[in-house]
């Protein structure tokens, strides 16, 4: 049902259309229908995001789901960033991933308040990433490779995700450059999931590459690690 919240929002966006970035978005993200697509950058609907967030009825369009136009979803999302309760968040998060249908809003919404409750947001990414939906296990491996790649890294999480198995690109496509982040920040942890050819052919070759592309990498190692690929 369309609502006037989300009848005030679409003309707010529609308002801010530019038609030339339409068409280049469009070639970005080719399972979303152009129709569904209203072509606004994401500067300005960041900003759109702020506003909207201060309206005492923004809860209405949160919860009338799902939207129509790509925007929507993606501003759906930068609207959960500006949250300050967990709790509440959380609620919203997991309400909404099963909306997400495709990778530009996935990979965009990444809220801040994940890094200050790191025990909790672990226990839901551990959930997430045994999801049959595409993008929620995309997410949950986004999440992993955005909160728990630094201080909070244990190696036992490259276990959980190596053990994804999807034949869906963009999973594999995630997890790929998740373990080409491990090799950058934590090779000796992550080269044994590598050497001991713990994920499928593909997103193992995938993973070397990019890592190989990384100036991160140096040169001997870049070298042992074409070494590693799968014929």
């Amino acid at each position: 049902m369309n609502t006037v919240i989300e009848q005030k929002i679409q003309q707010q966006l529609f308002a801010l259309q530019d038609l030339k970035y339409r068409n280049f978005q469009a070639k970005l993200i080719p399972n979303i229908d152009i129709e569904q697509t209203i072509g606004v950058r994401t500067p300005d609907l960041r900003n759109l995001a702020k506003t909207l967030s201060k309206q005492k009825d923004i809860e209405q369009f949160l919860e009338n789901t799902p939207h129509k136009y790509h925007e929507e979803n993606t501003l759906h999302v930068l609207i959960l960033e500006t949250f300050k309760d967990f709790n509440k968040l959380m609620y919203y998060t997991e309400q909404f991933l099963p909306f997400i249908n495709n990778w530009a809003t996935c990979d965009i919404y990444s809220p801040k308040l994940f890094k200050k409750h790191p025990d909790e947001t672990y226990n839901k990414i551990c959930v997430w990433l045994k999801s049959n939906k595409t993008y929620t296990i995309r997410f949950g491996v986004d999440s992993m490779m955005s909160f728990f790649l630094d201080d909070k890294f244990k190696p036992e999480m490259l276990n959980l995700v190596a053990n994804i198995r999807s034949d869906e690109y963009y999973v594999k496509m995630a997890v790929a450059w998740y373990f080409s982040t491990a090799l950058i920040k934590h090779y000796e942890n992550a080269i044994l999931i590598i050497e001991n050819k713990l994920l499928d052919t593909w997103t193992h070759n995938k993973s070397i590459q990019k890592a190989i592309e990384s100036y991160r990498i140096d040169n001997i190692t870049k070298e042992y690690l074409r070494t590693l690929k799968i014929k």
